[in-house]
């Protein structure tokens, strides 16, 4: 079903490499009436690419690892293990700039793309959405440190196997959510993968 809702009043507070909105609605209810007029400020962070690749012969995923700055505060430490990732750029596709990222972080080729999912990252505060994907890759010879460097990137790759990275997933060492829905897909997927 289908619900109304009102823009009132859209304003952009901040701007630079992200944009912070601020936008006052109001919406239907469930039950029928309107709700009160509220105020939501809102991160425009565009939409992402997010690639697990897959080495469906040796059982293996390459995983990469990076500082996070929006982990400062983890308790073990802001180096977070995670898939390749960018940000799709103007003019890019998807599938693109999962080509494109898994080069650039990984040092992978990707021979074949496996739709997972696109979700909102996190909709209550941003307007961010993750197209995720598997990715086909042959694993041998991957490995090191890549990253651009005037992205101040410093991605240490690192190729593991699939039922590792799975317990690494329940023992909560992985604790990006593009990762861990990728890792959780895969292991649903992946006799699948192997087959096909």
């Amino acid at each position: 079903m289908n619900y109304s809702w009102n823009l009132i009043k859209h304003e952009v507070l901040f701007s630079q490499y992200f944009r912070l909105d601020e936008y006052r609605l109001s919406h239907e209810l469930f039950a029928g009436s309107e709700s009160s007029i509220f105020t939501r400020e809102i991160f425009e962070r565009g939409s992402i690419v997010a690639l697990l690749p897959y080495d469906p012969v040796r059982c293996k995923v390459v995983l990469i690892e990076q500082f996070r700055a929006g982990a400062i505060r983890d308790k073990n430490s802001p180096w977070l293990i995670e898939c390749v990732a960018g940000v799709i750029e103007e003019g890019e596709s998807a599938d693109q700039v999962a080509l494109r990222e898994s080069k650039e972080e990984a040092g992978c080729e990707i021979s074949r793309l496996h739709p997972i999912s696109r979700y909102y990252v996190s909709p209550g505060g941003t307007t961010e959405q993750c197209t995720l994907y598997c990715g086909i890759v042959d694993s041998s010879g991957v490995g090191g440190i890549h990253g651009l460097a005037e992205e101040n990137e410093d991605i240490r790759v690192e190729v593991i196997d699939a039922s590792l990275a799975y317990q690494w997933v329940r023992d909560g060492k992985v604790k990006s959510s593009a990762t861990i829905i990728a890792l959780q897909w895969l292991e649903l997927n992946q006799q699948r993968l192997a087959t096909g």
